[in-house]
C-alpha cells in the first residue's frame, strides 16, 4: 500500500522539473561554455597583403578570459543545486543568471570586435599592438552565446522546479522506514534511535 501511495506523488513532478534533469542540463551547458574557450575564437591574419603567410589562432580563454571563470562558477552552482535548500537555490539561481549574463556579454563583445579582442594575443606574438592585421571570429563565440542564453533559462527554471523537490534528511528517512516495517515507535525504540544519532520523533 505504501508503494502504491508513493507512486502518485512521484508522478506529480513534471519531467522538466525533476532535480536530475535540471542539474544535468545546467552542468552540461556550463561544460559546453567551458569547452568553447579551449577552441579558436578568433583567426588573425597578421599580413593581409599576403606577403607573409603568418596567421594567429586565438583561443577563447585568451580572447575572453572572463568566460572561463564564469563557466566554472555556473558549473559549481549547478552541482550545488542538487543538495541545496530552498533559499540556497534562489542564491544559486542568481549566481548562474549573473554568470550567464557575463558569458553572453563577453562573447558578444568578441563577435562585435574580434580585432580588439585579439590585440593582446597579437602584441604577445609580434611585439606590436595594432598594425594592419585582420581578425575574424569563428563559430565558437556564437555557441558560447547560445549556451549562455540556455544557462540563463536554467537559472529561471531552477527555483520554480525546486518547489517540486522534496527535502528529506537521513533522520526522516530512517524514521519513516522503521515505522513502515515495525509500526509506531515505542519508548525503547526511541532510546535506541537516539543512541544511534537518529531522531525518533
Amino acid at each position: 500500500m505504501t508503494a502504491e501511495a508513493a507512486a502518485p506523488s512521484a508522478s506529480k513532478t513534471p519531467r522538466w522539473a525533476r532535480k536530475s534533469t535540471v542539474v544535468l542540463v545546467a552542468v552540461i551547458l556550463a561544460l559546453a561554455v567551458f569547452g568553447t574557450t579551449t577552441q579558436t575564437w578568433i583567426e588573425v591574419r597578421l599580413d593581409p597583403t599576403g606577403a607573409s603567410n603568418s596567421d594567429l589562432h586565438v583561443q577563447g580563454s585568451k580572447a575572453a578570459t572572463a568566460v572561463t571563470a564564469l563557466a566554472l562558477a555556473a558549473l559549481a552552482g549547478g552541482l550545488a543545486a542538487s543538495i541545496a535548500g530552498r533559499i540556497a537555490r534562489w542564491i544559486i539561481a542568481a549566481i548562474i543568471a549573473l554568470s550567464a549574463a557575463g558569458i553572453i556579454l563577453a562573447a558578444a563583445t568578441v563577435l562585435a570586435d574580434p580585432l580588439g579582442a585579439a590585440q593582446g594575443s597579437i602584441a604577445a606574438a609580434t611585439g606590436i599592438s595594432g598594425g594592419q592585421a585582420e581578425a575574424t571570429a569563428t563559430v565558437f563565440p556564437v555557441l558560447a552565446v547560445v549556451a549562455g542564453a540556455l544557462l540563463a533559462i536554467c537559472a529561471v527554471v531552477l527555483p520554480v522546479a525546486g518547489r517540486y523537490w522534496k527535502s528529506r534528511t537521513k533522520y526522516d528517512a530512517a524514521t519513516r522506514a522503521r515505522q513502515r516495517t515495525t509500526g509506531p515507535v515505542d519508548e525503547i525504540d526511541s532510546w535506541d534511535s537516539l543512541s544511534r544519532g537518529e531522531d525518533p520523533t
